[in-house]
């Protein structure tokens, strides 16, 4: 672990570019589109997509040889933060060119979507860099208040203004939950940094303090556990997952997991490495709950986008399994799994995008029958993609399941590690089920072949990601994600 250093304000704009890059840039894409109208709605995304790979630039350029503090010690650029940024200002700009035609199909184009996605990558920027109760709170607000308006962006469909609505409430809800936790980890420790919390809660591991601290702690699990949609606090899933516009549920489903599962990764390992058997067990068995629910849940689901959030519930439990063994072994694995999670996901819902027919898009899983008589490329990418998502071998989703599965056994966390297996092996059913009916069923009517370039590109790069190639490019992953959990401890 590199040495910590604590800058002045001024010496922190080297650190802090991709952040300002992203908050200026959102507000003159902003001004411009007010100014200009409708009519400059493409011009506004491509501009968003260039902020984005901006501000990946400047994370993987910016000096970050050792662990530095910024804004008082309120964020932290080390490692860690920059392999969860390059993968979230990555996911966000796909997410936007995967959305052209869509909008445009669904006369949704509008200059404030691409903002709106900036703006959550912003706070998304802010939340694997927080070290601070205040600051953390912060990027996750920054975060939501974007995705609630995301989520009922579609204002003339009654399923996406309930589906916003729902994920307000909900999401109130949780942000009560983890503030009130944060309450009373300050009351009980009188700091909010992550630092000075982590010395003062291994100090009072055997005094009256340590209930109290315990307490506030479940409550912050339970706030952070929602914006991972991981059980029992995943009620907003699927519900959300199918109201939300498309394009809109395959950002939910990749970015902001991403983010919200570094966070609570942080938050664990570097503030309460001391409590670390009063912390385990807790996120152990929302693991086997999400688990669980994720692969009996999904069974019954005749909506693709359903199942996809069901998936995601269950693919949450898997990222922490890992989490849950508290070393950085797991840590590593927590990265190597969501690095693959959401190639997984981009490609998936690229693939669901691509299921438009004349009257519009369609979502029935039923709608998938026949495929390769129809369109075999798209059968073959979904179908690789599924057997991913499954961890079949040799896929990549394989690979992320083994990883945490390790770690789990090597933490001594056997019987977590097998609760992982049977879940795997339960979840595959609805997955090939999926496979058969493009296979094996009578074929349903054809999809629209022109699906764009943004999405083409999207399926076939996370398909090709998934093939056994992938053992090429394992190991430069599972280093860089090894380095990065190295510097949280």
């Amino acid at each position: 672990m590199g040495v910590t250093e604590t800058l002045g304000i001024f010496e922190t704009l080297g650190y802090a570019w991709p952040e300002l890059v992203l908050a200026i840039g959102a507000m003159a894409l902003l001004i411009a589109g007010v100014y200009l109208g409708e009519k400059a709605a493409k011009q506004i995304s491509y501009g968003a997509v260039l902020l984005l790979i901006a501000a990946l630039v400047l994370a993987v350029i910016a000096p970050h040889a050792q662990s530095v503090s910024i804004f008082g010690g309120a964020f932290r650029i080390d490692a860690f933060a920059v392999y969860s940024k390059v993968i979230i200002f990555a996911a966000a700009a796909i997410a936007i060119l995967m959305s052209d035609r869509y909008l445009a199909g669904e006369q949704l184009g509008r200059f404030e979507y691409p903002v709106l996605i900036v703006l959550a990558a912003l706070g998304m920027s802010l939340m694997v860099s927080a070290t601070d109760l205040i600051s953390l709170y912060m990027g996750v607000e920054t975060q939501s208040l974007a995705l609630y308006i995301l989520a009922a962006f579609n204002r003339d469909s009654r399923r996406s203004t309930e589906a916003g609505l729902k994920y307000f409430v909900l999401g109130a809800l949780s942000s009560c939950m983890l503030l009130y936790g944060a309450s009373l980890v300050y009351g009980f420790t009188g700091a909010t940094s992550f630092e000075v919390i982590a010395e003062v809660a291994k100090e009072a591991a055997d005094s009256s303090a340590r209930v109290g601290l315990i307490i506030g702690l479940v409550f912050m699990i339970s706030g952070l556990a929602f914006k991972v949609s991981a059980a029992p606090f995943h009620m907003w899933t699927p519900d959300v997952y199918e109201g939300a516009p498309t394009p809109v549920t395959a950002f939910f489903a990749a970015a902001p997991k991403l983010a919200g599962m570094a966070l609570f990764t942080r938050a664990m390992v570097t503030s309460f490495p001391g409590i670390i058997d009063d912390w385990r067990p807790v996120i152990a068995l929302i693991a086997i709950a999400s688990m669980a629910i994720g692969a009996f849940s999904a069974i019954a689901q005749t909506n693709i986008k359903r199942l996809m959030a069901y998936s995601s519930i269950g693919h949450m439990g898997y990222a922490l399994i890992g989490l849950a063994a508290g070393t950085a072994q797991g840590v590593g694995s927590v990265l190597i799994y969501m690095a693959i999670y959401v190639a997984m996901t981009i490609g998936a819902f690229a693939c669901i995008l691509m299921m438009r027919r004349r009257g519009g898009m369609t979502e029935n899983i039923s709608d998938l029958s026949g495929l390769t008589k129809t369109n075999m490329p798209l059968a073959l990418i979904f179908s690789v993609l599924l057997f991913s998502l499954a961890g079949v071998p040799p896929t990549a989703g394989f690979f992320g399941k083994w990883y945490v599965f390790f770690a789990a056994v090597d933490a001594g966390l056997v019987w977590l590690a097998i609760a992982g297996v049977i879940a795997s092996a339960i979840s595959a059913f609805y997955y090939l089920r999926v496979v058969w009916f493009m296979w094996f069923d009578d074929p349903a009517p054809a999809f629209e072949r022109d699906s764009g370039a943004a999405l083409r590109f999207a399926a076939w790069g996370s398909a090709v990601l998934m093939f056994p190639l992938l053992t090429i490019f394992i190991r430069p992953l599972a280093e860089a994600a090894q380095k990065a959990a190295a510097s949280l401890f």
